[in-house]
Order: C-alpha cells, then sequence, then structure tokens
C-alpha cells in the first residue's frame, strides 16, 4: 500500500493515495462536497453514458483483457 496524503479543497479534506502507478482521489470525498451521501451521486456519475465512454476507451487502452464485444452492452444501456 502507498502513501496516504490529503488535499485541502474549499474547506474540506480530500484523501489521495499515492503508490507505484500513481496518485488515485477518493471520489466520495469529493462527492461529499454535493450531499450527505455520496453514494447516490457516486452511483448516478458511474451509470452516466459520458463516464461509460471514458471507462471503456481507458479499459481498451490499459487492460490487455478487456472485452469489447462484452462492454458493448453496458455501453447501449447507460444514460
Amino acid at each position: 500500500m502507498g502513501k496516504k496524503e490529503t488535499v485541502n479543497v474549499q474547506g474540506r479534506e480530500i484523501a489521495i493515495q499515492q503508490n507505484a502507478n500513481g496518485d488515485y482521489i477518493c471520489i466520495t470525498d469529493i462527492a461529499k462536497f454535493k450531499t450527505a451521501e455520496p453514494n447516490a451521486v457516486i452511483g448516478n456519475w458511474i451509470r452516466n453514458r459520458n463516464t461509460i465512454e471514458y471507462l471503456g476507451v481507458w479499459e481498451f487502452l490499459y487492460n490487455p483483457n478487456f472485452k469489447p464485444l462484452e462492454f458493448e452492452g453496458f455501453r447501449k444501456e447507460a444514460g
């Protein structure tokens, strides 16, 4: 496990996990800006068609086991 840090954004702490592969920002901490129940915010974001498209491109570029035909079903259901 890598190093943990935080960054202060508009008076709120956002966790950052650092490891050999890069830095990861806590989207739960970011979603708390909008509501006290970040699960709903993240759930809506993850179902958004643009998010699904982005994840598909990322997987295509960085995941050698990515299965584009299986992904197509997810992409069609998004949005």
